[in-house]
């Protein structure tokens, strides 16, 4: 459908903002990629479980069938650019023949001792063209560093040991396998490591810790905070642990969030009968416009079982999602771009939209700090959407209306705003004629209680939505076991725990 694009310069400055917060063309390049394969087999795999508690000799673990190329195949079907790979995860064994330990891919009956799961994944990345990301655990259970010790061991005198351990671990792994592109320290690293990372993979970005250059929403759900500033102050940046709390317009540090989630509800790794916990395909596609549709990118995990295969049910959701994803730009009625606070984009006659995709120049940090979507319909303007901010993308979401042009506006900015595209799509499909706006999560809803659901003898899921509870990073919830249930109550002013507090991960 053609269009005609027309841009009427207008600048509304609003206070006089400091030095804003520029990414990195390695954070740009980041942003680009939208969506990313999380990996998650572990010996915990094998016992049904979340954490590896040692119970599985390694003679056990045979993942007969495992194949890097199926595993890829995934990653393209949901649209992934990069995949994650867990080569080590709390319990210390490594998907690599790693000289650092005995708990390893060497010692399991899987090629008769003689596979590197890691080799393999980084040739098969390089095949398919995806990037190729590494998480090792910075704590291992092993050594007594614990879950969330950021690798401090809780005998003192262990920690010089475990530092060269976790040292060579990631020595082995960035000096072996080619470009690494992204390094993944869950809950933070006390243990430096910035030398290994400036010589080995100086361009790589990272997650959490001291030499962050990504961080943490504050949830595992892939619902990015509102509203998704992606700076933070210096200090924050420089903790090691900055989340979605400390999100700042004003921040002088572009430090983005990164939205992991699960395909399996509340849980990483894979395991018996859990067909049932697969997220169906809108949930899915909520969080693709609640996380990339926010100007991050989504972190989607997949898992394997004891075969060393995605299951075929898994493969179909990723193939569905990525259909779904396509969908939301296969119908464009229209874009325009360029340089000023006011675009409009005209019809040739009326035509019915659901949703806009805008993105500015975030090289110039976040220069648009408050806009508006309005379309035309006669001769009224009418409000479609608003919010802030824009960002790498932003996918605004209203009920199907017609009308003869479409306005950005944009209200409030630090400088003059450079829109990269202002783009108009009509979709019938998932997501369709839902609002997307910047308002706080609805006043907070009481639960009573929860109940067991989906009870089977392997899995009993205790579920109960907390998304009315939790209103932004930075409040929490109580939880009381009360009889045979529990009851939930909101507080307010601590830290929101991840959800691995509470042994769910």
């Amino acid at each position: 459908m053609r269009s005609v694009c027309l841009m009427t310069v207008v600048i509304l400055m609003g206070p006089a903002w400091g030095q804003r917060g520029v990414p990195t063309l390695e954070q740009i390049a980041w942003h680009e990629m939208e969506i990313e394969m999380f990996l998650c087999l572990d010996p915990c795999t094998w016992q049904g479980r979340e954490y590896d508690d040692h119970s599985t000799a390694l003679d056990q673990i045979n993942p007969s069938q495992l194949d890097t190329e199926q595993w890829c195949g995934a990653a393209e079907l949901m649209g992934a650019k990069q995949v994650l790979f867990v080569a080590k995860h709390t319990g210390g064994f490594c998907w690599w023949p790693t000289e650092t330990t005995e708990y390893c891919v060497r010692n399991i009956g899987w090629k008769g001792g003689k596979g590197d799961v890691l080799g393999d994944l980084a040739v098969s990345c390089r095949r398919h063209g995806l990037k190729l990301g590494i998480y090792i655990y910075p704590g291992d259970d092993q050594w007594g560093a614990p879950i969330g010790s950021g690798g401090k061991t809780n005998d003192p005198a262990k920690q010089e040991a475990y530092n060269q351990v976790l040292r060579q671990q990631w020595t082995e792994v960035l000096s072996g396998y080619g470009e690494i592109s992204e390094l993944w320290f869950d809950g933070s690293c006390v243990i430096e490591l910035g030398d290994i990372i400036k010589q080995y993979a100086p361009k790589a970005m990272v997650f959490q810790g001291p030499h962050a250059t990504l961080r943490w929403p504050g949830n595992e759900q892939g619902i990015t905070p509102e509203p998704a500033w992606q700076t933070v102050a210096g200090a924050a940046a420089k903790s090691g642990g900055a989340t979605g709390v400390h999100s700042d317009p004003e921040g002088d540090v572009w430090l983005p969030m990164e939205m992991d989630t699960t395909l399996l509800d509340h849980k990483w790794f894979w395991g018996p009968n859990t067909d049932h916990m697969i997220k169906p395909l809108d949930k899915l596609m909520d969080i693709y416009f609640k996380s990339v549709g926010r100007g991050c990118v989504l972190l989607l995990n997949a898992t394997p079982d004891t075969t060393g295969l995605i299951p075929e049910s898994h493969m179909q959701r990723y193939r569905e999602f990525g259909e779904g994803v396509r969908g939301v730009y296969a119908n464009k009625k229209g874009a325009t771009a360029g340089a000023g606070a006011e675009l409009e984009l005209r019809f040739e006659r009326p035509e019915t939209v659901t949703h806009a995709v805008i993105r500015e120049d975030i090289a110039q940090g976040h220069t648009v700090r408050r806009y508006r979507v309005e379309g035309l319909a006669g001769v009224e303007w009418r409000l479609l959407s608003e919010g802030k901010p824009i960002g790498y993308k932003r996918i605004d979401r209203f009920p199907a209306t017609r009308v003869d042009a479409l306005r950005l506006r944009v209200t409030e900015s630090a400088g003059v705003p450079n829109i990269l595209e202002f783009a108009a799509y009509e979709t019938s499909g998932i997501g369709a004629g839902a609002q997307a706006g910047t308002a706080d999560v609805a006043a907070p809803v009481a639960v009573d209680g929860w109940k067991k659901v989906a009870v089977t003898s392997e899995w009993q899921t205790v579920e109960v939505d907390l998304t009315p509870l939790i209103r932004r990073p930075g409040e929490c919830i109580e939880i009381r076991e009360s009889g045979g249930g529990g009851s939930i109550i909101e507080t307010a002013g601590t830290p929101l725990p991840r959800l691995n507090d509470f042994g769910l991960n």
